[in-house]
């Protein structure tokens, strides 16, 4: 660069600073914040910068994605043997869970009810059902929460052959991606059954696995009462809830979360969702 334009953006930087002293104050600023978004529990420092801070709610922690997807998976992921049962994080937080959407019957009932508490949740969906309801992905996206791959048909995976769970994966990604603005970073494995396969072609795809601890068993449609007490019974730090909003006949469901959300909120948990370490 010659002599004279780098005179030029010195002029510039000068007077858009003000003086020299002040710009070298803003330029070290600008980089504590920089530092202050890789801290941990916010973004890996490997990741992308931090979006603005949210407004601190007394119901909500703030998420890794803050109001939207990050646009790209930093690092690799680590190819594991078992899957995440419960997610770690200050003070009393749990993760809500719902299966085998989206569901234009229940999902929209769900989020709302999500909505009115300003709480987020992840959802693992099929790619089948995602296709056909790519708006709900979108509204998912908007509202913060984490949308995961369920697989595009929820088959059973220990029968299948690795070249056909690789489909079943990547398919469900490349819709996920399309309709809700970024890959996945989480798979769960219908019905919970895992195998080597399933845990390697996870990790290639930039996927984490996520299993539950407790699973309210509402595909059996056991009552909206009985939903409610599994989830406050297992409710403790850390913990997962696996809930449905498709699949079946899901209004129990729905239900069932009016009820137990708020009061989880009273009795002091977070609801949070979950996010990433990188190797």
């Amino acid at each position: 660069m010659k002599k004279d334009q780098l005179f030029t953006r010195r002029r510039v930087l000068i007077a858009g600073a003000g003086a020299v002293g002040a710009a070298g104050t803003a330029a070290a600023l600008g980089l504590g914040g920089g530092d202050e978004a890789a801290a941990p529990h916010t973004l890996p420092a490997a990741g992308p910068q931090a979006r603005p801070a949210l407004k601190p709610s007394a119901y909500r922690l703030q998420p890794l994605t803050g109001y939207g997807p990050p646009r790209s998976t930093p690092g690799r992921t680590v190819v594991r043997h078992e899957p995440f049962l419960r997610m770690s994080g200050r003070g009393r937080t749990m993760v809500l869970t719902f299966d085998d959407g989206p569901d234009p019957r229940y999902t929209p009932h769900i989020l709302d009810t999500l909505a009115e508490y300003d709480v987020r949740a992840t959802f693992f969906v099929c790619g089948e059902q995602a296709d056909w309801n790519r708006d709900l992905l979108g509204r998912m996206a908007d509202e913060g929460h984490v949308v995961g791959n369920h697989t595009w048909s929820h088959p059973l995976l220990t029968r299948l052959t690795r070249s056909r769970i690789r489909s079943e994966m990547e398919r469900t990604s490349d819709v996920i991606e399309e309709a809700y603005g970024e890959r996945p970073q989480w798979f769960r494995a219908p019905y919970g059954a895992w195998n080597r396969a399933a845990f390697q072609l996870g990790a290639e795809l930039g996927m984490e696995p996520l299993a539950w601890t407790v699973d309210t068993l509402d595909w059996t449609t056991p009552g909206t009462r009985t939903i409610v007490h599994r989830v406050e019974e297992g409710a403790a730090p850390g913990v997962v809830v696996l809930s449905h909003d498709a699949g079946g006949d899901r209004s129990q469901s729905v239900r069932a979360l009016k009820d137990y959300l708020p009061q989880l909120l009273d009795s002091g948990y977070h609801m949070t969702v979950p996010t990433r370490r990188y190797a």
